[in-house]
């Protein structure tokens, strides 16, 4: 009767693990989310020869209802002070609308707003709408760009608001370098129908690092080029070297 059973026994277990990962993958996926939003914050100091002092704050949000219509915000603002005096200051947003055409080809609307205290830019606001296309789509990598036409309001200290129209072009990409790691990068221009001297440029890199399910370390770069400047006395790049702790759902 043991003879019996030792068979019996291993067969039986045998015939489990090989049923066992049928089962897990038969097992149904838990549904996507319609809201995906990350919150992070940043902060660094420095003392000795000299006393300095920058805070960060960011965010990002998605709506994305697996249907054609799609809703992203971003924002960022970065304050730093040097030996007690302010040395930047500057707060960005944008509010965007994406429906898809087809699985590459999409139209949107923005809204983009920026203050660059140290750009002497009391505010920029500048919606618009265009064309955009997504030249690689896959899990682990992404590319698309996209141009649109609209209008943008700036207003400057001691001068009247100024009004043109606006053509911008904006491209993004990401790629999944491995299960914990990711790389950004994108790069925004804003021209202005009246002088298109007076443009905009925006470039950005940043890595992300997984410490969790929900949270990640990242370090990014951004250049804010002003190709004229209220008075001549402005620099026209500023670059800024963001480290944030990310908190995502």
């Amino acid at each position: 009767m043991k003879n019996l059973l030792v068979p019996a026994a291993v067969a039986i277990g045998m015939l489990f693990l090989d049923v066992a990962p049928s089962i897990a993958q038969n097992a149904p996926a838990p549904p996507p989310k319609d809201w995906t939003t990350t919150a992070g914050v940043g902060f660094a100091m420095t003392s000795g020869n000299s006393d300095t002092s920058t805070f960060n704050a960011n965010y990002s949000l998605t709506y994305d209802p697996k249907r054609r219509n799609i809703v992203k915000s971003d924002g960022l603002y970065i304050r730093g002070d040097t030996e007690g005096i302010r040395s930047s200051d500057r707060l960005a947003f944008n509010v965007r609308d994406e429906y898809r055409l087809n699985a590459r080809a999409y139209v949107f609307g923005q809204n983009q707003y920026l203050r660059d205290v140290f750009k002497e830019i009391d505010y920029l606001v500048a919606p618009t709408g265009g064309v955009g296309y997504k030249l690689v789509d896959t899990e682990a990598t992404r590319l698309s760009v996209d141009t649109g036409l609209g209008v943008v309001w700036e207003k400057n200290p001691g001068f009247d608001l100024s009004t043109s129209g606006a053509v911008t072009m904006d491209q993004k990409f990401s790629h999944v370098l491995s299960a914990t790691t990711t790389l950004t990068q994108s790069l925004g221009a804003l021209w202005k129908t009246k002088d298109f001297d007076d443009a905009l440029y925006q470039i950005g890199a940043a890595i992300a690092v997984a410490i969790s399910t929900h949270t990640q370390l990242k370090l990014g770069a951004l250049s804010t080029y002003k190709n004229k400047p209220p008075t001549p006395d402005i620099e026209k790049n500023d670059v800024s070297v963001i480290v944030a702790f990310v908190f995502k759902n």
